[in-house]
């Protein structure tokens, strides 16, 4: 990335010029360089982040406002960002296969879900989701893998890939999974209870996450809906109360 060779540049240059036009000990020279090469690669990271952030910013109005189209355009301008600072690309393709998945355009989401960075843990899981439903478990263990080792605090992740494992026939992995998981966020309650319900042969229960767990489409419909009425017969009853 250009960031990276034009903070090395620099140190470079600093360190050799300190080092036969000043005669400074070569050490004191390195030592100067590698503060030179911080120093530049914070302020040009900094610079080139906050542009991308200008984007994510306007592209979140755009969204907030229905325009997903347009969103979408507007973080692609960011790609030119890509060859200057690192992980810039795969954070916006990761941020556009989540806007498609949510507009269940899974077959474009997949395009870019498959780039998005590892530490994007919704598009990670919502890529584990496009691996089951295409029938490839292989691929869906890898990536689940992949995000859980790089988000290892986050519960719903844990729940998600167990959820899938349990999905595609795989309940004792999926216990495995839920324990492993118990151990990395210091015992969170909801992991401990849908843990427990595997274990007695039971079905998971995910809709206590409400708008995050809808997101990642693997409920039907009817069950969407029933939950939906629930909800309004309960602001019902608070408001004859």
């Amino acid at each position: 990335m250009y960031n990276l060779l034009i903070s090395f540049f620099l140190s470079t240059t600093v360190a050799v010029l300190l080092h036969t036009l000043a005669d400074l000990n070569l050490w004191i020279a390195t030592l100067v360089s590698v503060l030179v090469f911080m120093g530049a690669y914070f302020l040009l990271t900094r610079f080139f982040m906050k542009k991308v952030g200008e984007l994510m910013e306007s592209a979140q109005r755009d969204i907030q406002a229905g325009r997903v189209d347009k969103a979408i355009k507007t973080l692609q301008q960011g790609y030119r960002y890509g060859k200057w600072q690192i992980y810039v690309k795969s954070n916006i393709d990761a941020q556009i296969g989540t806007m498609l998945y949510l507009k269940r355009d899974f077959s474009e989401a997949f395009d870019y879900l498959q780039k998005g960075f590892v530490r994007q843990w919704v598009a990670m899981g919502m890529l584990g989701i496009c691996y089951m439903k295409r029938n490839k478990p292989g691929k869906m263990i890898e990536t689940f893998d992949k995000a859980t080792a790089a988000s290892k605090k986050e519960p719903l992740l844990w729940n998600l890939y167990a959820f899938c494992l349990d999905h595609v026939g795989e309940k004792q992995k999926a216990i495995a999974v839920m324990e492993k998981g118990l151990q990395k966020t210091k015992d969170d309650p909801q992991l401990k209870a849908n843990l427990e319900l595997l274990k007695e042969g039971k079905k998971m229960r995910m809709l206590d996450y409400g708008d995050i767990w809808y997101q990642f489409h693997l409920e039907k419909q009817g069950t969407l809906v029933k939950q939906q009425t629930k909800m309004m017969q309960g602001r019902r009853k608070i408001v004859r109360r």
